[in-house]
């Protein structure tokens, strides 16, 4: 009985308990349109998301997705799978996984969607960074380089695949617009119509000149007909013609060696280059290039120091080239962009460090006229001049060097001056027979100029106080003169060993073994 009346009382209370209501299972309202569906994001899907840009892409798209139904989804694919055609790795992207989703996309969940939507955009947004900014960071690999970081909006490149019939337009948006970015790129596409080749090795004892015959001679034919130097012949015989001649001259043209139509050390080291090598050499100038400024000022000053040149350019228009002597491999003139502030007429030169230790200090010791002949004036601490007699070696490097101004000085007759943390300018020279070198790697770091008048000129833009004659008038009162300038001119100095020129492939010698040492890093 007592079993009875607990069992009763638990059934009148529980029955009076309000009972709690359903729990409310709320569906994501899914849109089907032509091309597919469109399903909402769940929040906690999106939280999941590490890539900001790619949060910031659904945030703009109402958190629903974007590609499983759009049309543009077979060009995203195209493009992840065309990379090598921009110069960019495989490794880091998704491709078998897209792959797979896209083989079996007709019976894929809701959720199945989603994350496959979200994978086509992270790889995206992948890829938008490396081309507009580079795989890796070029401040972590060089010490002489002064170039600011690119400020990118890449959220902004990745939302702009949404608008409208915009995927070129968002493409040509995130790659860097720069002419010769634009050329690197056409010259992958020109080396990757070449088919493979395996070719011997050429090795000369002597160089080898018109009329001269040679067995090797065949093997230098057959590479100049492969990079299109030297139009197919019926029969390739061991002699050194006028038409092979023309046609080496044309290879040591593409290469800036020197146009003499020997073949030699320099054009059979460029000949021995594959395929291959010319490729990887193309891949990582187009790498450097994402890292250049994306935008050049209308007027300013590029110099491309494997080329030896300068080029003067205004509204994209190339109104000068100069030939330029750079450091050589022990002494690198570096990388960096700034800003032209003045230029001195008839400059002193105070010997910096490296040169003293490595120049002036071990010539001085052998011979105490160096400095006269040089026309170089010692101060102590004090700023009082020493005498050359009673100058002490053990202190040296405590001592301040000045090269007077003059024909003798080393920096010329005009230097142009433009801020940079290592101490480098532009400047004449009192050695301008090295102009007619082929190789002038030759400097200790600093730029020098050929016709720096006529560049003078150019720069000060004032044709009635500082034309050629008036120049030339300032110059010759041989007293040290700063002139300011009075228009915003801007400097480059960059470091690109290939390009492509009116579809015509052009290389130089890397002459500080950035190339193969950036390609294994990319690699």
């Amino acid at each position: 009985m007592k079993i009875f009346i607990v069992f009763f009382i638990f059934i009148f209370f529980t029955s009076c308990e309000e009972k709690a209501p359903p729990k409310v299972v709320l569906i994501p309202k899914i849109e089907i349109t032509v091309q597919g569906k469109i399903i909402p994001i769940d929040s906690a899907r999106i939280t999941k998301i590490k890539d900001s840009s790619v949060i910031a892409f659904y945030n703009s798209n109402q958190n629903k997705t974007f590609w499983v139904a759009n049309s543009s989804r077979n060009n995203v694919i195209s493009l992840l799978n065309n990379l090598a055609q921009e110069g960019i790795s495989y490794k880091d992207f998704n491709l078998k996984k897209i792959e797979n989703s896209e083989g079996n996309i007709a019976k894929l969940t809701d959720a199945a969607l989603v994350d496959y939507d979200i994978l086509l955009t992270e790889n995206l947004s992948l890829y938008v960074k490396k081309v507009s900014n580079g795989s890796l960071n070029p401040e972590g690999l060089y010490s002489n380089w002064d170039l600011k970081k690119n400020d990118i909006n890449f959220e902004e490149l990745l939302i702009n695949f949404q608008k409208k019939d915009s995927f070129n337009y968002a493409l040509n948006e995130a790659s860097p617009n720069h002419i010769v970015y634009k050329n690197l790129k056409s010259a992958l596409a020109i080396i990757n119509t070449l088919p493979k080749f395996d070719f011997k090795k050429i090795e000369i004892e002597h160089k080898i000149e018109l009329n001269d015959t040679n067995e090797v001679l065949i093997d230098v034919k057959k590479k100049l007909i492969y990079w299109k130097d030297l139009k197919p012949l019926d029969t390739l015989t061991p002699i050194y013609d006028e038409v092979t001649e023309l046609a080496v001259k044309k290879f040591q043209l593409r290469h800036g060696l020197a146009l003499d139509g020997i073949i030699g050390v320099g054009t059979v080291q460029a000949l021995n280059y594959t395929k291959e090598d010319r490729k990887k050499q193309i891949i990582v100038n187009m790498e450097r290039w994402r890292w250049y400024p994306r935008l050049l000022e209308p007027e300013y000053l590029i110099i491309n120091i494997p080329d030896y040149t300068l080029h003067v350019v205004k509204n994209a228009d190339t109104l000068r080239t100069h030939k330029v002597i750079i450091g050589r491999a022990a002494r690198k003139t570096p990388v960096l962009s700034s800003k032209l502030t003045h230029l001195i007429f008839n400059p002193t030169w105070t010997i910096p460090p490296t040169i003293l230790k490595n120049d002036v200090i071990p010539a001085a010791k052998s011979n105490r006229n160096y400095f006269s002949n040089k026309n170089i004036t010692i101060y102590n601490t004090n700023n009082q001049k020493i005498s050359p007699s009673n100058w002490d070696v053990k202190k040296a490097k405590n001592y301040r060097y000045v090269q007077s101004p003059g024909t003798t000085n080393s920096l010329g007759l005009v230097k142009f001056i433009f801020p940079n943390r290592f101490s480098v300018y532009l400047h004449d020279t009192n050695s301008r027979g090295y102009f007619d070198k082929d190789i002038r790697a030759l400097s200790s770091g600093c730029i020098r100029v050929q016709y720096p008048f006529e560049l003078t000129e150019y720069l000060l833009d004032d044709s009635e106080k500082w034309n050629l004659k008036k120049i030339n008038e300032t110059i010759n009162t041989k007293k040290t003169i700063q002139v300011n300038f009075n228009k915003e001119i801007y400097i480059h100095i960059l470091y690109w060993t290939a390009w492509s020129e009116n579809g015509i492939l052009q290389f130089r010698d890397d002459l500080y073994n950035y190339d193969v040492d950036l390609y294994k890093k990319l690699d």
